[in-house]
């Protein structure tokens, strides 16, 4: 009979490594017990058989960000239906071209810093990056969004000249965006110093009723063929 050990501990039996290399092995996904990847070093481990991908590389696990293809209904942040529940192995998009080794530790401590209302669908950020979060929150002035809204009724005189510059909030006139009929009732928005959230009540001051709303883009990244309710990571090239 052998006393269980700790993976971490078998993993530098097995490749003569230090513990920390060890454990960096494991959680990058590099480690099989029995044909079984497990990336968690306290694991513990007996009899079972264990290898090391030949292909393993000693680096950190990086932060990961991902993009979500957002149902209506879900809630971007922490509500009773959050968007990140959808985030799962199952959902990830299988035309995904990042070139990311999945990997478990991806899908968690995921943080949704753009705000989209839960009526809402489209292109969802969540991050892992304090960068992605900065970038989304303090420097989001410098991010365009791009969403397409469907209304219904009659705009009023000027009522697109209006959505484009001449608004007024609570004493607060907002800022210059760029608003363009696409069709007959589908609105085209694209703007960086506005909350999304503020899109549906600027239609209803030009008598629109929003039926739905959408994003397009969230500065160079766009939903593109990303399905709804399915994921992909961004890729080590790309951009916000």
């Amino acid at each position: 009979m052998t006393e269980p050990v700790r993976l971490a501990k078998r993993v530098v039996a097995l490749t003569r490594c230090s513990r920390r290399e060890a454990e960096q092995y494991i959680e990058g996904g590099w480690v099989r017990v029995d044909g079984v990847v497990v990336e968690e070093p306290q694991f513990m481990v007996d009899v079972q058989q264990v290898e090391l991908d030949p292909q393993a590389e000693l680096a950190p696990v990086e932060p990961m960000t991902l993009i979500l293809h957002k149902p209506p209904g879900c809630d971007a942040g922490d509500g009773p239906n959050p968007a990140r529940a959808l985030v799962t192995p199952q959902t990830r998009w299988a035309e995904d071209a990042s070139g990311v080794r999945p990997l478990k530790r991806h899908l968690h401590r995921l943080a949704t810093p753009l705000p989209l209302p839960a009526s809402a669908s489209g292109l969802l950020i969540l991050t892992q990056d304090w960068r992605v979060v900065r970038k989304l929150t303090e420097d989001i002035e410098r991010v365009e969004q791009e969403f397409v809204v469907e209304v219904s009724g009659e705009p009023i005189p000027n009522g697109l000249a209006l959505l484009n510059h001449g608004l007024h909030f609570n004493h607060y006139a907002m800022p210059p965006i760029k608003v363009s009929w696409q069709s007959e009732r589908r609105l085209r928005f694209a703007f960086k110093l506005l909350q999304p959230t503020r899109i549906e009540p600027m239609c209803n001051a030009v008598g629109l009723e929003v039926l739905a709303m959408k994003c397009l883009r969230v500065g160079r990244i766009s939903l593109a063929k990303l399905p709804p309710g399915q994921w992909r990571y961004l890729a080590p090239h790309e951009r916000i």
